[in-house]
Formats: structure tokens, C-alpha cells, sequence
């Protein structure tokens, strides 16, 4: 995918690849009143089913990284959970509008902070990025954060492999909501809070 829009081969630049997003597109039926021709276009072709709304299955099958990889399936879970507004398990066209949105800021976001248009995030922009939205982790939880979202696992004890599109996407929303979930808690803001267990497991299982 590149990052003008869907279809056509990944890359961009001395083909480096994009960060992922949609699958190919098939031959799409005509769109609702209003909506973006384009866009319903990876609609239909994403709901395999033709039920009018998008499962996390059919999702998992669309979404692609730009290396051609699937997407990591709690990464899709996530999303579902961040675009399934009422709840019933599916995404309708509204809210797979908001979804494409979502994405394609995300591929502008990795696309900034991948200097080296190696494909992944490695530790040093992996820490950049999450400086620059506010995020000043130490270098152990920086360490933890990179083995726990790397796409693969180390070599004989050397560093962790680069993150992906979509393994980075996740970690970034998921020290966003711990770090709101802590704000949240720390009602007098002295960076300590004091929380009995099943209020630390509602927290940890709470997250995506």
C-alpha cells in the first residue's frame, strides 16, 4: 500500500516500503448517498460476507503491514475496540471511514519518526517518538517497551528486532491509555498513586 491511498504496490521513495494499512481492493457496488466512492470501495471489498459491516476476521484478513506481513491480531482488536462506537462487534461504513482515517495518520506518523526507512521503529526512534508525544520513558522501560512490541524475538542475546506498523501503533496507544489511567488515579498529582489489587488487575485488563 502506498501512502497516497490504497491499492497499488507498497513503497515510496528508493522503494522502502509503506507502513501497512489495506489490502488490494476488489471491484466495488456503488456507495450510500454521500460517501466516498474510494473508500466504499475497500468497504465491500473488505466484508467478505456482503453483511454491511466489517468483522475482526475480515478485518485481520485486510489489514497488511508494508513488509506484507498480517497484522498483529491484537493490533486488530484494538482497533475494533477504538471503532466499534456501539458496541455490536462489527464496524459499519461510518465507522470504518473513521478507521481509514485513523490509519492513514498513524502510516504519516511511523513514516516521520522510520528515519532510516528500514520498515520498522527501532530503540533510538522508538524513544523519539515517544518523546515527542510527551512520553520521557527511562532507558529500562524504553528496553521493555522495544522487546515487548518487536516483531520478532532477539538473536542470541542481541538487540530487539524494529518495530512494525502495526505493533507500533499499539504500543503508542497503549502507554497513552496507561499514562491516562494513572493521571486518572494520581488525583493529587505527586506522580504516586496507591491503588489494592483488583484495582490494579481491572487496570491491566482493561488495556487493549
Amino acid at each position: 500500500m502506498s501512502y497516497g491511498g490504497y491499492g497499488g504496490p507498497p513503497g515510496y521513495g528508493g522503494g522502502y516500503g509503506a507502513p501497512g494499512g489495506f489490502a488490494a481492493a476488489a471491484p466495488p457496488r456503488g456507495p450510500p448517498h454521500g460517501g466516498d466512492p474510494q473508500l466504499w470501495a475497500w468497504f465491500v471489498a473488505v466484508d467478505h460476507d456482503g453483511s454491511g459491516a466489517i468483522t475482526a476476521v475480515e478485518l485481520e484478513r485486510a489489514l497488511i503491514n508494508g513488509d506484507w506481513t498480517a497484522f498483529d491480531l491484537d493490533t486488530v482488536k484494538l482497533l475494533m475496540s477504538l471503532f466499534d462506537r456501539d458496541r455490536n462487534g462489527t464496524i459499519g461504513f461510518n465507522e470504518f471511514s473513521s478507521l481509514w482515517k485513523y490509519i492513514k495518520d498513524w502510516q504519516n506518523v511511523f513514516r516521520h519518526f522510520d528515519r532510516d526507512r528500514s520498515g520498522s521503529i527501532d530503540a533510538r526512534e522508538l524513544q523519539d517518538a515517544l518523546r515527542q508525544f510527551g512520553y520521557n520513558l527511562n532507558p529500562q522501560l524504553l528496553t521493555l517497551v522495544q522487546k515487548k512490541y518487536a516483531s520478532a524475538v532477539a538473536y542470541r542475546g542481541g538487540p530487539p528486532p524494529g518495530i512494525t506498523f502495526d505493533r507500533f501503533v499499539r504500543a503508542c496507544v497503549v502507554i497513552k491509555q496507561l499514562t491516562e489511567t494513572f493521571r486518572r488515579l494520581d488525583t493529587d498529582q505527586d506522580g504516586w498513586i496507591q491503588i489494592n489489587y483488583d484495582q490494579f488487575l481491572e487496570t491491566v485488563l482493561s488495556l487493549p
